[in-house]
């Protein structure tokens, strides 16, 4: 089996005016598609990265990783991986295109597991269950998403009542892990907020906060979380910018509170300089962010030995939800793993993506059986949510 063709394309929800907008909105997502001799294809999203890169760096024979793909056995992702960050050494190493090779590297090991008619976790080395993953005889098969909370808008009022509404509506529905947002906020926002969730879920359920690299002041940050720790926290994400090491490795070494990054941290190599100069417990690979799952399999196995958690992130729709469904099946440290339900936001697209997605079943999702990543994206979808066409644009999202 060869590789025929790189083809990207865009989803996005309805123009602006045609509904309420939140922080789920998509304006234009870009999707790769790798096709072979064969019939078989691929099929990934491109995360954060605007349309017009995703198509230089991935569209046709052309492309950058496009004319390195053309002609190669699929059967080899990790090898394939290897190749084209090679082909990056004396350029780009980081941002956009390594984004882009996260996202061709998870198509290509869908179409890894379609050719062997194998579920990608298998394939990854299938599943290694530890004590704080097993909940019950159901769950050895399972993984639980914990949801992440946003508000419409920043202001005090709306963060306090909205994500708390938000939350108690996904418990309603089952979900049992919940991250809440309260971004922009002074302290006594961030702690009454983690109070009021605590208070609304119970104290049973896993519960997280992200303050999205509030702070360089490591005394305001410490004080902060502290405050917050007596809500029984899993962790605290992102309270400094993810390239200050040395703010890590200071309130790392005061706070009890596991600390935990990820969003945009890239390669095993950032995650490692976290782990062990910055003092991080929770390593949050996003799926294309990353490196892809190649990568995301090697930080799981950087993290292990060294007593951290791997709890995977992902604010992005369920094409990249399902692949980060296998990652947690593969990983022993990881007790959960981050999902953006489409229950309680706008975005039509968000919804759609999720009607065809494995589902939640009593707080969690079973390992998908069907070979590859197990996401197929209906036809009829994929038209009624395309956008663009020579012509793509590109919208930052909103506040």
């Amino acid at each position: 089996m060869k590789i025929t063709r790189t083809e990207v394309f865009v989803l996005g929800d309805p123009p602006l005016g045609e509904g309420p907008t939140d922080g789920s909105r998509i304006d234009g997502l870009a999707f790769v598609r790798v096709h072979t001799d064969e019939g078989l294809t691929g099929l990934s999203e491109i995360f954060c990265v605007p349309p017009g890169v995703a198509r230089a760096v991935l569209d046709g024979p052309e492309s950058l990783f496009g004319r390195l793909l053309v002609g190669e056995d699929p059967i080899h992702p990790e090898r394939l991986w290897t190749k084209l960050y090679n082909s990056m050494l004396h350029g780009n190493r980081r941002g956009w295109v390594i984004i882009c090779l996260g996202a061709v590297d998870v198509a290509l090991w869908d179409l890894y597991g379609k050719a062997l008619a194998r579920p990608v976790w298998q394939l990854l080395g299938g599943v290694e269950r530890s004590n704080h993953q097993i909940t019950g005889e159901a769950q050895r098969r399972a993984a639980v998403p914990y949801c992440t909370i946003v508000s419409d808008a920043w202001d005090r009022e709306s963060v306090l009542r909205q994500q708390v509404e938000r939350v108690v509506a996904l418990r309603e529905l089952g979900y049992r892990g919940f991250k809440i947002e309260p971004m922009r906020q002074p302290r006594e926002v961030i702690v009454e907020l983690t109070r009021r969730t605590r208070e609304a879920v119970g104290p049973e359920v896993m519960l997280a906060v992200d303050v999205g690299y509030l702070w360089n002041d490591v005394g305001e940050a410490y004080a902060t979380i502290e405050e917050a720790a007596q809500y029984d926290l899993l962790f605290f994400e992102t309270p400094f910018p993810v390239d200050s090491i040395d703010a890590y490795a200071r309130l790392t070494a005061q706070t009890a509170v596991p600390i935990a990054v990820g969003e945009h941290t890239t390669t095993r190599w950032e995650f490692l300089q976290l782990m062990d100069q910055g003092g991080v417990r929770v390593a949050q690979p996003y799926m294309t962010t990353c490196g892809g799952l190649t990568e995301a399999k090697r930080i799981v196995d950087l993290a292990q030995p060294r007593g951290a958690l791997v709890c995977p992130g992902n604010w992005s729709t369920h094409v990249l939800g399902t692949a980060t469904l296998h990652l947690a099946a593969y990983s022993p440290i990881t007790p959960y793993y981050e999902s953006a339900p489409a229950d309680v936001y706008w975005s039509p697209l968000r919804k759609a993506l999720q009607a065809v997605a494995p589902t939640v079943v009593a707080g969690a999702v079973a390992w998908p059986e069907a070979p590859g990543i197990g996401f197929e994206l209906p036809a009829d979808l994929e038209e009624e949510f395309r956008v663009g066409g020579e012509d793509w644009a590109y919208h930052e999202p909103q506040d």
